[in-house]
């Protein structure tokens, strides 16, 4: 079919709808194939039911429009990468499914491309590189593949595929390509290929294509805009091409919606959940509208009335209006009803997925029969991270650095570049057995503590014979750094079905924060203490910070985020105090969400950061001076927020950096940073075992740019998801680097200069 007479967009759609499967049945495929207990092709055919079972539910449930191309065997900008040939030369192998989980998890001798947070979700993405030699071609037919796979049910589909622009945006530079190259220079050659990919789509029958541009509710300069405008009126012109309806989501568009709303597209989404309608100057008349009403990333009930007030004030300005979520639902469970064990008046208000569907499905019916300017609130809600509540009242600030780490030095007597751990030891299949036994009943709670106990005397023996300097107990006992604790907290609750892929094959179940937040008694004492008899050297009590907390739950929306963020950091500051009462020295409170949460625009940046780490210090401010506070970023791209970073004050704050290829080390900021800093020689989200060698280079470069009285060494997270036969290996690698180097450096307590 040709642009000029597109079919009519159906009055229902969502953007996007979880993939991992009800009972994760993807995260065991994966699993089960990369351990070579299966074959590619009974992956495949996993990965072929749980898209038909995803098609035939969403028909079922009545609603009009079925996306396609949402699913993924792990990450979406990856598949786009797949899509269009930007696989670096290095990762090429056999067999396509080789160069793609070479990407996004490494392979024997090859370290995976970067990995970090889509927006400000808790999801990762793999960060695709693109150079000025990158040949992008259309080197696959997954998107008509998955068409024809839902027309052999009787279905019509919608593909959906990340649009030029996002991808480029969300791209890093190739390792070789000169200073000033961005990938979105390279705009102009990849549009062929899209365009190549919209004529097969219109050949196939398609009618409309979605192409996702989250990229455009954050700030964008006059070039990026150009680059919208150039990018969506080539693809607009083209003779023959579906549809186009383009998706912002997570935001407002803002200057970016005038832009595209003068290209020839024919339909453009807009989040009405976390954005707000359109300025009165943008001229939508000829448009599709598909005004996402109804949150993708909350697991609340809509609010009809304040929805279809705005679907009327929309329809006002368009040419037609659909209903549609305002983000993909891969960002929220299945489906509520199996959360039976939950308070029925908690459920009540809840929305999962399904529910979800069947209140755009309801809404689109009301909206049919809805007079112009119906009654109603058509205000959307504002960004809790945008609200600027009175500040709270202050806590007594800890001593000057200075003052601590002369302290710390004193009592601790650690030697340069010490070498620790992030937090978590494996999690056996033993012990994630012996936890859905205890859950089901068939374990008792005896038999479960002796097995923690074990799990965590042997945590502390490895540490020991590898010659670690500050230990970990390996937190057995922990289903999931928040979970846990919410588990433990008034105000929360916990799903059993509730799972969320945060990336690959990696789920969580995050709590719902539905209540004022209380701890009722210590949660964290009780194993720590045990695990510090255990040995001489000092165990770290491990916390998560009140800003991960929060930003990893499913959040109460009637009181501002920074109230409930301070709640909970008031309950972490009881337990640091219970910790170091028990006798622990060392105290990390771990804050991996503080750069996730950043809103996206950044007129609002600045407040943020200020009231986040105003709630991390309230959280530790009960520490005394000998107590060394540690911290812990991964995967989020803390280099964007070093300042903020060095507020915390912590004592020493590890963070991600082998993944990243060290970028962290290039920002000047970091030379002036006064405290104990750990940037991870180790990627735990690959199997490999980085060698020796390797690990010291990672250690030279960052002793270039701080001293060694200042650098820990340390992976760059929990290593939760690896096998100890992996965690081993790759930690007396580690232990070796830190020694052969540690001779070159005469010891020094960490100290401010």
């Amino acid at each position: 079919m040709t642009a000029a007479r597109p079919s009519p967009f159906p009055a229902s759609t969502v953007l996007g709808y979880p993939r991992i499967g009800p009972e994760r049945e993807l995260k065991h495929a994966l699993e089960s194939y990369w351990s070579g207990r299966i074959a590619y092709d009974e992956l495949d055919k996993i990965g072929a039911r749980l898209r038909e079972d995803t098609w035939r539910r969403l028909h079922a449930l009545g609603l009009g429009a079925l996306p396609s191309g949402t699913f993924s065997y792990y990450d979406q900008v990856l598949d786009t990468a797949v899509l269009f040939d930007a696989v670096p030369e290095r990762y090429r192998g056999p067999a396509p499914e080789d160069a793609y989980f070479a990407m996004a998890r490494g392979a024997a001798g090859i370290a995976p491309l970067r990995m970090t947070k889509w927006f400000d979700t808790n999801y990762h993405y793999i960060v695709p590189e693109i150079g000025p030699d990158t040949a992008f071609r259309l080197a696959g037919d997954a998107p008509l593949a998955e068409v024809r796979q839902a027309r052999a049910l009787g279905l019509d589909t919608r593909p959906v595929l990340l649009g030029p622009v996002t991808f480029l945006l969300l791209s890093e530079p190739a390792p070789d390509a000169p200073a000033g190259f961005a990938p979105l220079d390279r705009l102009p050659d990849l549009l062929p290929a899209y365009e190549r990919l919209l004529a097969a789509l219109a050949a196939e029958g398609v009618a409309w294509v979605q192409l996702d541009e989250p990229a455009l509710v954050a700030d964008r300069s006059a070039e990026e805009l150009a680059a919208v405008r150039t990018a969506y009126r080539r693809l607009g012109a083209a003779a023959a091409r579906p549809a186009l309806f383009v998706a912002t989501y997570f935001g407002d568009p803002g200057e970016a919606l005038p832009v595209l709303a003068g290209t020839p597209v024919e339909a453009i989404g807009l989040d009405l959940v976390r954005g707000s309608l359109p300025a009165p100057d943008v001229d939508l008349s000829g448009k599709t509208v598909v005004a996402g009403v109804v949150s993708g990333r909350d697991v609340w009930r809509t609010d009809h009335d304040r929805a279809l007030a705005a679907l009327v004030a929309v329809r006002e300005r368009a040419a037609h209006v659909v209903v549609g979520t305002s983000s993909s639902l891969l960002h929220v469970p299945y489906d509520v009803e199996r959360e039976t064990d939950l308070d029925p008046a908690l459920r009540e208000r809840l929305a999962f997925a399904e529910q979800k569907v069947a209140e755009v499905v309801e809404l689109a019916s009301l909206l049919a029969s809805a007079p112009d300017g119906a009654p109603g609130g058509a205000e959307s809600r504002a960004t809790p991270s945008s609200l600027s509540p009175e500040p709270a009242a202050p806590c007594p600030p800890r001593s000057p650095y200075a003052v601590r780490a002369a302290a710390q030095a004193a009592h601790l007597r650690l030697p340069a570049l010490p070498v620790t751990t992030i937090g978590s030891f494996p999690q056996t299949g033993e012990l994630r057995e012996a936890r859905a036994a205890l859950a089901a009943g068939r374990l008792d709670e005896t038999a479960y503590e002796v097995l923690v106990r074990n799990e965590i005397a042997r945590a502390v023996a490895v540490q020991e014979r590898l010659g670690l300097d500050v230990l970990v107990h390996g937190e057995p006992e922990r289903n999931d750094m928040v979970q846990y604790f919410a588990e433990h907290l008034d105000g929360f609750a916990v799903t059993r079905h509730g799972w969320v892929q945060s990336y690959g094959s990696r789920c969580t179940r995050p709590p719902i924060l539905h209540g004022d937040v209380r701890r009722p008694e210590p949660i964290t004492v009780r194993w720590a203490t045990y695990a510090q008899s255990l040995t001489d050297r000092p165990v770290k009590g491990m916390l998560t910070g009140p800003v991960t907390i929060v930003a990893w739950s499913f959040v109460r929306d009637d009181l501002p985020l920074r109230d409930v963020v301070l709640q909970v950091a008031d309950a972490v500051r009881d337990e640091v105090r219970d910790l170091e009462a028990a006798g622990l020295s060392i105290i990390q409170v771990d804050e991996p969400a503080l750069r996730e949460l950043l809103p996206l625009r950044r007129a609002e940046q600045d407040g943020y950061l200020a009231w986040a780490v105003d709630a991390y210090r309230r959280a530790t401010s009960g520490a005394s001076d000998r107590t060394q506070i540690h911290t812990h970023l991964c995967y989020s791209d803390a280099d964007e927020i070093i300042a903020a970073v060095d507020a915390l004050d912590a004592d020493v704050t590890s963070v991600e950096s082998a993944r990243s290829h060290a970028r962290l080390l290039r920002e000047p900021a970091v030379g002036g940073f006064e405290r104990g800093l750990g940037p991870g020689v180790y990627d735990i989200h690959s199997p490999r075992v980085p060698e020796v060698e390797e690990i010291e280079e990672s250690l030279r470069a960052a002793l270039k740019v701080l001293p060694a009285h200042r650098l820990w060494v340390n992976p760059d997270c929990g290593l939760k998801t690896r096998t100890y036969g992996e965690v081993e290996a790759a930690l007396a690698n580690v232990v070796t680097a830190a020694r052969n180097l540690r001779g070159d450096h005469e010891y020094r307590p960490l100290t401010a200069e």
